[in-house]
């Protein structure tokens, strides 16, 4: 009888707080669904904002410590569950990315007539999953949390039915998904059959010094497998063939909310088994990231660079393989990390830099959304006089795209970037830190080619843009409607997270070092 009340503990539910409130939220709205008229429907959508609010608010409580919980009785310091500052910062970028996403919604989802209540039902319960996983300290609730994270996601980007880009959209990024994860489950088997354990403090212990060679040569598999699985959902080359399909296919809000959230899951969960699983085998997993990062960038940026202005889906196309860029810009301080002394400090360079990349890279997905309103095409071109149509929205953008190049007035990207060439210097890593720069020259260019076009005058053209397609030309742009309340909002709060985050640049890269224990 003593040894079953031994395996009885209580549980943290304020630790527990943020994911579980997303998930109560997604199942209110999946039974008020069944009760709403179709009247009423677009209520869902503010349940949904508000629950993720208050997820986000349930943030607070959680500042002044750390805590834990599902531990093993005998081990109290072996948990499955902890609240720790790394986890803290995630889980305000997931909910703060997904509250952003939420407002972008509302509106698109009268206008492109989705199922309401499949939709918010399916964001709350991705956002839960997306919530849970910085938090997870075991794999096996690792595994569970990304996938609770990326299942709904799998319907989201394929809810527009009839639509052929939207189905095909969803189908390569299931495949890829499901490839991913089977690839990872292996990887985790094996670590398992080597280490008897799946919480990553006693993983990390065991691999230090296994008794047996074949026991080694297992785990070896299962590192490099787990290390394959996360690639896939980082979205690192040569793993990020299905971003740009998906992205054009996918509702814009789910496309941006895939280009943070998703990639701050999978960067989440890369850091926690690198860092703090496998710290042993950061000979292996240190040089295999630093050329994942040099590759990634190099392609993503490539690929962004060769986007024709003139071609439908050319700006969500271009934003893809952007983010395929920072994905690679993302992995050098966790390249890093497995040179260096302070792997901590190295890994606060890539939370820093995600929350300057969160923020406006949703705010230039919610300006594309504005202008798809109008322009469903979304081509560059279609962006030309943006300025002289709507100003606000205009500079707006044009600070987005200056943050993510990385150039005055958006210091908090230009700061972003030199903190993490700078993790790679420290760590000895200086032909990445080459790399890098040129890949930044690169995408200056783009980026400041679409700038341009903002405030180039109705009547201008220039050069490859001159023979473009009639609907592309501004005269017809319907441009005077009002801008809907949410997505107002969501520009809004995207542009002064930016302008706040540029003013105090320090201030995020001091308060990310100090998240990884």
């Amino acid at each position: 009888m003593s040894t079953v009340t031994s395996l009885v503990q209580s549980v943290d539910w304020l630790a527990l707080a943020p994911p579980t409130i997303a998930a109560a939220v997604a199942l209110v709205i999946l039974v008020a669904d069944l009760f709403l008229p179709a009247a009423r429907k677009p209520l869902l959508g503010w349940i949904a904002t508000a629950g993720l609010a208050l997820a986000a608010l349930s943030l607070l409580p959680l500042l002044n410590g750390d805590r834990r919980t599902f531990c093993l009785p005998a081990h109290p310091d072996v948990c499955s569950y902890a609240a720790d500052p790394f986890a803290l910062v995630i889980q305000f970028l997931v909910l703060g990315g997904a509250l952003l996403t939420a407002l972008l919604s509302i509106d698109v989802i009268k206008d492109q007539d989705l199922p309401a209540g499949e939709y918010w039902f399916l964001l709350l319960s991705s956002a839960a999953g997306a919530a849970l996983l910085p938090a997870s300290r075991d794999l096996a609730t690792l595994v569970i949390a990304l996938e609770v994270a990326s299942l709904p996601a799998f319907a989201l980007v394929g809810l527009r039915r009839g639509d052929r880009l939207s189905s095909e959209a969803a189908l390569k990024f299931f495949l890829s998904s499901v490839a991913a994860t089977a690839v990872m489950l292996l990887g985790v088997s094996f670590l398992y059959a080597a280490t008897g354990s799946l919480h990553l403090s006693r993983v990390a212990h065991t691999l230090t010094a296994l008794p047996d060679p074949r026991l080694a040569t297992l785990a070896s598999a299962g590192v490099a497998l787990t290390l394959v699985g996360f690639a896939f959902k980082t979205a690192a080359a040569p793993f990020h063939f299905w971003v740009p399909d998906t992205y054009v296919g996918a509702p814009l809000p789910i496309a941006g909310y895939l280009s943070v959230v998703g990639k701050a899951v999978g960067f989440s969960g890369l850091i926690l088994v690198t860092v703090q699983g496998f710290p042993s085998y950061a000979n292996v997993w240190g040089p295999a990231l630093a050329v994942l990062a040099a590759l990634t960038m190099t392609v993503g940026n490539v690929a962004a660079l060769r986007q024709d202005p003139r071609r439908a889906h050319s700006a969500v196309r271009l934003l893809a393989w952007s983010s395929v860029g920072q994905a690679g810009y993302l992995l050098v301080p966790i390249a890093s990390a497995g040179y260096a002394h302070d792997p901590a400090h190295a890994i606060g360079s890539t939370v820093a830099y995600a929350l300057m990349y969160a923020a406006v890279n949703l705010g230039a997905f919610a300006v594309a959304a504005l202008v798809a309103r109008t322009r469903p095409a979304n081509r560059i071109t279609d962006y030309r006089g943006l300025y002289h149509q709507r100003p606000v929205v205009a500079l707006a953008l044009g600070f987005f795209l200056l943050c993510l190049a990385g150039l005055p007035p958006g210091i908090i990207g230009l700061f972003a970037k030199v903190t993490v060439f700078s993790a790679a210097v420290d760590a000895g890593l200086a032909w990445l830190a080459v790399i890098m720069a040129v890949n930044v020259v690169i995408a200056l260019y783009y980026y400041l080619q679409w700038t341009t076009v903002l405030f180039r005058g109705a009547g201008e053209t220039e050069g490859a843009e001159a023979p473009e397609a009639p609907e592309a030309a501004p005269a017809g742009h319907p441009a005077r409607t009002a801008i809907p309340a949410p997505l107002a909002t969501a520009i809004a709060l995207a542009a002064v997270l930016g302008i706040a985050l540029s003013g105090a640049p320090q201030l995020v890269l001091r308060f990310a070092s100090g998240t990884l224990l």
